[in-house]
C-alpha cells in the first residue's frame, strides 16, 4: 500500500489515497500503521476519496481503530495532498467529513500549498448534542470532579466532543495522569477530547490536548477551535486567538455573525513510501 506521512502542527498522520489503493479493514490498519516502534508511526489514519456530497470525502481513524468524526488539522493535510498531487487544481475545495461538509481556502506558493483556511462550522454547544451530562445547557464554567480534584468545564462540539479546562501553565501540567480521567469520565457518553488552556493576553493562548482514541497529539485542530470558542464564552479573550500548540501555532476566529468558526494554519508532508498489508 502506497502512504504518505503528514502533519499540521505536528498532529501526524498516515494518509491513503483510496483513489489508487483499496483497504479492507481500515480500524485494524490504523493501528498497524500508527505504531511508532512497529509501524509507520503517526496519531493515526485518514483516508482520501470520492464523495457524492463535495470534491473529496475524509474518514479519519485514530490510533486505537476507532473513528473519528472530525480533524482540523488533518483536513488541512487532506487539502495539501489533494491540490499538491494534482487531484485538483481548485484553491477552494469542499471536503465531506463525519461533521459534514467542510469549505477550504488554499494558500499556493511556488506551486504548492503553503496554508489553509477551513470554515469548520458552527459550534455545537447544546449539552445532549455534545454529547455531556450536564445540570445546565450550555455547559460554560461548570463544575466536574476528576482525580479527587475540582475543576470548571466548557464544553463544546466542532462535529466531536470537547471539554476544555483552564490551567495556569500548560508546560508542567500532568496530563498523562487527568486527560484519560476525562476521556473516559461518566459525563462523557461517547468520550471526551480534553483541552487544558492557558490564557496569556485577550490575543494569544496557548493548550495542551488529551485526544480520545490517541492520547496526547501534538496538536488538534478542532480542539484549538472549541477552546478558543470557549474562552470566548468565559470572556477570557477576543474573537480571533493565537493558539500556541506543541507542534506550532493556529490562528481561530469566531465570527459571531454567521456563527462560523474559522482555522487557519499550516499543513507538511513529510515522506511518501508504502506499507505491506
Amino acid at each position: 500500500m502506497k502512504f504518505t506521512k503528514m502533519h499540521g502542527c505536528g498532529n501526524d498522520y498516515v494518509y491513503v489515497n483510496l483513489f489508487e489503493e483499496q483497504i479492507e479493514d481500515a480500524p485494524a490498519l490504523s493501528i498497524r500503521v500508527a505504531d511508532r516502534h512497529f509501524g509507520i508511526g503517526g496519531d493515526g489514519l485518514i483516508t482520501i476519496g470520492p464523495s457524492d456530497k463535495a470534491d473529496f470525502r475524509m474518514r479519519i481513524y485514530n490510533a486505537d481503530g476507532s473513528e473519528a468524526e472530525m480533524c482540523g488539522n488533518g483536513i488541512r493535510c487532506v487539502a495539501k495532498y489533494v491540490y499538491d498531487h494534482h487531484l485538483t487544481d481548485q484553491t477552494t475545495i469542499r471536503i465531506e467529513s463525519g461533521a459534514g461538509v467542510k469549505m477550504l481556502d488554499l494558500t499556493v506558493e511556488n506551486g504548492l500549498v503553503s496554508s489553509v483556511c477551513v470554515d469548520m462550522g458552527e459550534p455545537i454547544l447544546e449539552a445532549e448534542k455534545i454529547p455531556v451530562v450536564a445540570e445546565k445547557s450550555p455547559v460554560i464554567d461548570e463544575p466536574i470532579t476528576a482525580g479527587e480534584r475540582d475543576w470548571k468545564m466548557t464544553c463544546v462540539s466542532m462535529g466531536n466532543p470537547h471539554a476544555v479546562l483552564f490551567v495556569d501553565d500548560v508546560k508542567t501540567f500532568d496530563l498523562d495522569t487527568y486527560g484519560p480521567l476525562f476521556e473516559h469520565h461518566k459525563r462523557f457518553p461517547n468520550r471526551t477530547n480534553t483541552e487544558f488552556v492557558a490564557v496569556h493576553s485577550r490575543k494569544e493562548v496557548s493548550m495542551r490536548v488529551w485526544e480520545r482514541g490517541s492520547a496526547e497529539t501534538w496538536a488538534c485542530g478542532t480542539g484549538a477551535c472549541a477552546s478558543v470558542v470557549a474562552c470566548i464564552l468565559n470572556g477570557l479573550t477576543d474573537d480571533e486567538v493565537l493558539i500556541h500548540l506543541r507542534g506550532g501555532d493556529l490562528t481561530i476566529r469566531w465570527d459571531r455573525q454567521s456563527n462560523h468558526v474559522f482555522m487557519t494554519g499550516p499543513a507538511t508532508e513529510v515522506f511518501e513510501g508504502e506499507f505491506p498489508l
